[in-house]
């Protein structure tokens, strides 16, 4: 395991919980729907992200968690957003071995906190496992801190909010297991061995399994460890573990629309173009103190006439300030924005 080097400050968000990486800290003002009081919140939380696929779908050669939007990797922007959340305690990322430096250099680059890394088993339960293991106390040599609860989400889905993070880590508090969830888009259709039509389900009574999820760490470290290698080679859905080998019944949260999962390039696309809406809301800005006022004037120019072109922005400022894309999001009415003096 390899904790992140930070050589600048990641991105700022609106910290609603007290100090980063305090995992007795939360927030006393729970989103609605969220269905506790603080007092029933767990002491620690932790996050698993398995970034060990090779993007095969995608039909592209660069792994689809390394793919860069607006020059940036992916995986940068899950980061950032689990990043922003002050009660999640420790990042554990499982990425394959041959993709191990160049996770280093991102974690260097982009300024990312709490995030340990962990070697990437050759299937997506097997990642996790390895996860969870770098999380366990009875690990040799083991940094970090057994959580109560942790976190599962995938690397390629980078617009997660606090909220529904929240809800499924109160929910898994109360069950043990919880995972997000959205209505079906399409019918799910059954054909037979001829290629024919079977059957088909109806849809409204189905619905699609999302991510983030969250567990009771020692309920979904138990069912990883009774797990079976069939389960371990081909299952994909954590929270069928933790019902088959735990007996516990997942809680299920209706999830927010943004939940999706880059799978295909023409998300790449999609993931860009809402990247760009939220960097045309909220900016970031790092400038020299003898240039504030000069540079503040031209800010404002250039935000009304090209805020949708970062890289035009940036050159129309010259070397006196960079913008840097936030994706800070405003909660509770209050801006989330900050002015940082390089």
């Amino acid at each position: 395991m390899e904790p992140g080097l930070r050589s600048r400050p990641a991105e700022p968000g609106r910290c609603v919980s007290g100090p980063p990486g305090d995992g007795s800290a939360f927030p006393v003002d729970l989103p609605s729907g969220a269905g506790a009081q603080p007092g029933s919140l767990p002491g620690a939380v932790a996050a698993v992200l398995p970034a060990g696929g090779c993007g095969e779908r995608m039909g592209v050669r660069t792994p689809k968690q390394f793919c860069r939007l607006l020059e940036r990797p992916l995986i940068s922007y899950t980061l950032q957003a689990l990043e922003r959340v002050c009660w999640i305690k420790d990042i554990v990322v499982t990425v394959t071995g041959e993709n191990m430096e160049a996770m280093r250099s991102i974690l260097q680059r982009y300024g990312h906190k709490r995030i340990s890394l962990a070697e990437a088993g050759a299937t997506r339960h097997r990642s996790i496992f390895n996860g969870l293991k770098a999380l366990a106390e009875d690990q040799p040599d083991c940094k970090l801190t057994k959580p109560e609860v942790v976190i599962i989400h995938d690397a390629v889905r980078p617009f997660v909010e606090e909220d529904i993070l929240l809800r499924v880590v109160i929910a898994a508090k109360e069950h043990g297991a919880a995972g997000a969830i959205r209505p079906l888009v399409s019918t799910v259709i059954s054909p037979s061995a001829d290629g024919c039509l079977d059957h088909s389900l109806d849809r409204a009574k189905y619905r699609a399994s999302e991510m983030p999820q969250a567990f009771l760490f020692d309920v979904i470290y138990e069912a990883y460890q009774q797990c079976s290698d069939y389960d371990l080679e081909f299952g994909t859905e954590c929270l069928q573990l933790a019902l088959k080998y735990c007996h516990r019944k997942a809680k299920l949260i209706e999830g927010p629309p943004d939940l999706w999962k880059v799978t295909y390039k023409q998300d790449l696309y999609a993931a860009e173009s809402m990247i760009k809406e939220k960097i045309s809301q909220e900016i970031c800005v790092v400038m020299n103190t003898k240039e504030e006022e000069s540079i503040g004037r031209l800010l404002e120019e250039v935000l009304r006439n090209e805020l949708n072109d970062e890289q035009k922005l940036q050159e129309s400022l010259g070397q006196g300030a960079a913008i840097i894309a936030a994706l800070v999001k405003e909660r509770n009415s209050a801006f989330a924005g900050q002015l940082l003096v390089a």
